[in-house]
């Protein structure tokens, strides 16, 4: 007994060590989700491939991700999640090499779903060892806050260093770059909890995951499908109706499984289900966001790729300190409720002021402003949301309650991006037919606006979503058993 208080003294020393080991493999992951946007003319002119196919870069990763996080989860369950992050976070650094060194568009793009494949066996690995290594709620909430921070602004800061690697290396080195941060992660593998594999036999229902990952892949191909066909194409819908039929299966067979895929006691929970709602809603916006920023910055604007990254800083920087304020200041005195929906709420009105920009409005004076108000507005959404969405399982359901609040992110930005990118079309479209020629700078302009009308509405109904379902007052700790161990 008397070894145990220096023994508690160098854990509690080491795992802020694994925070960080934790953070660098989610910011790659993150970083992957919009690093490759800038770099995509570059590789399309370096492989040649069509225009209509360049969709499938981005795509591809996010199919494969969203589509395949539920089961990653159960397997971090299953099989204890330090095992399944040092596969996930090797294998995503092997396939990025893979990526780097195409010699056509196919290639590209099956390393791009690879990517997403072992991004889904990290991402809920990495969210239960966090879940496991930080109990104490003061010590958890500056921990998630951290996490969110990454989470939140990892996707702006891919597009600057997208913009950088491009420019001054290669459109390759936006995936070269993986392996180095892998190395430096796998350096501190050592200090990570061994946590506790399920007890039971490891096994996956096979139904559930055909059912959860067939409904996923057709939900986000029939919206993506819309992004470059009509609604009434069958390819359209036809996926579309076959995604929500093939989830309501997968919710039938959850409640019969012996072993489900996602026990429905962890969405069932109100506090979750609105954490799990509030991160769809964020993802959708700001990744409509972020696309149609990029489209206005680099083609009515002109910048270059470097110069477009920059512009994203703000976001990155009011981003990442509200969800350090709102983790480790507000939402233990506030709860989530407050922090999720005022941010919403005011991440629509950040976009109303958006939708106001013209053909000559400029940066400074009509980006920067909504720029940064969107960023702080978001980092008080997503970070207590993630915090809230793994909050109070048992440890056997952290891994699946982790990949459960990136499912939403991902779903949210994948049907989000496509269904605001099939407005701006059909907005565009109108303009041309009624005022102008498509060589008009304002065609493009008018459709962005459009599009950030649309998001400040899919803002504003998150806030009333957040209000509804997240609780009020600070969370409060369940009495579950954490495994610790070093070994």
């Amino acid at each position: 007994m008397p070894d145990a208080p220096a023994s508690k003294r160098g854990w509690d020393r080491r795992r802020w060590l694994v925070l960080g080991v934790i953070g660098l493999a989610q910011l790659m992951v993150v970083l992957d989700l919009t690093v490759m946007n800038i770099a995509l003319p570059s590789a399309q002119h370096a492989l040649s491939f069509t225009t209509t196919d360049r969709q499938w870069v981005v795509t591809a990763y996010t199919l494969a991700f969203g589509s395949l996080l539920l089961p990653g989860g159960k397997l971090a369950d299953l099989l204890g999640p330090k095992t399944t992050f040092l596969v996930g976070l090797t294998g995503f650094a092997g396939i990025s090499v893979i990526g780097g060194a195409s010699v056509n568009f196919a290639m590209l793009v099956t390393a791009r779903a690879g990517q997403g494949a072992f991004a889904a066996l990290l991402v809920p690995s990495a969210l239960a060892l966090l879940t496991t290594t930080f109990s104490e709620p003061k010590e958890r909430g500056r921990a998630f806050g951290i996490y969110g921070a990454i989470a939140t602004a990892g996707s702006a800061a891919g597009l600057l260093l997208g913009g950088a690697l491009t420019e001054y290396l290669s459109w390759r080195w936006t995936l070269y770059v993986n392996p180095i941060i892998a190395g430096v992660a796998l350096a501190g593998v050592a200090l990570l909890p061994v946590g506790q594999p399920s007890r039971t036999r490891p096994r996956l229902d096979v139904t559930s995951v055909l059912l959860i990952t067939g409904g996923v892949f057709c939900l986000v191909y029939g919206f993506s499908n819309a992004a470059t066909h009509t609604w009434g194409t069958p390819s359209t819908y036809g996926f579309i109706i076959a995604g929500v039929a093939l989830l309501a299966a997968f919710v039938a067979r959850q409640q019969r499984a012996a072993q489900p895929l996602l026990p429905l006691r962890v969405v069932l929970d109100r506090s979750r289900a609105g954490a799990y709602a509030s991160m769809f809603i964020a993802g959708a916006g700001m990744f409509g966001t972020f696309l149609f920023l990029s489209y206005y910055l680099q083609q009515t604007l002109g910048y270059t790729p470097l110069v477009t990254g920059i512009a994203f800083l703000p976001f990155s920087i009011a981003s990442a300190g509200a969800a350090n304020l709102s983790t480790i200041v507000l939402m233990p005195r506030f709860g989530p409720r407050p922090l999720a929906a005022f941010g919403l709420l005011v991440a629509a009105g950040a976009m109303i002021w958006l939708a106001e920009l013209g053909p000559h409005t400029g940066y400074t004076a009509g980006v920067l402003g909504p720029l940064i108000v969107d960023g702080f507005s978001l980092g008080m959404v997503i970070s207590p949301s993630i915090s809230t969405g793994t909050f109070g399982v048992a440890p056997q359901d952290a891994g699946v309650a982790s990949a459960t609040v990136t499912v939403a992110q991902q779903l949210g930005a994948s049907i989000g991006t496509s269904l605001v990118n099939t407005i701006f079309a059909g907005a565009v479209a109108s303009y041309v037919a009624t005022h102008a020629t498509s060589a008009d700078p304002s065609a493009p302009v008018y459709g962005y606006d459009t599009a950030f009308w649309w998001i400040a509405a899919i803002f504003a109904a998150g806030a009333l979503v957040a209000g509804a379902l997240l609780p009020r007052g600070s969370l409060v700790p369940a009495v579950v058993s954490h495994d610790l161990s070093l070994e």
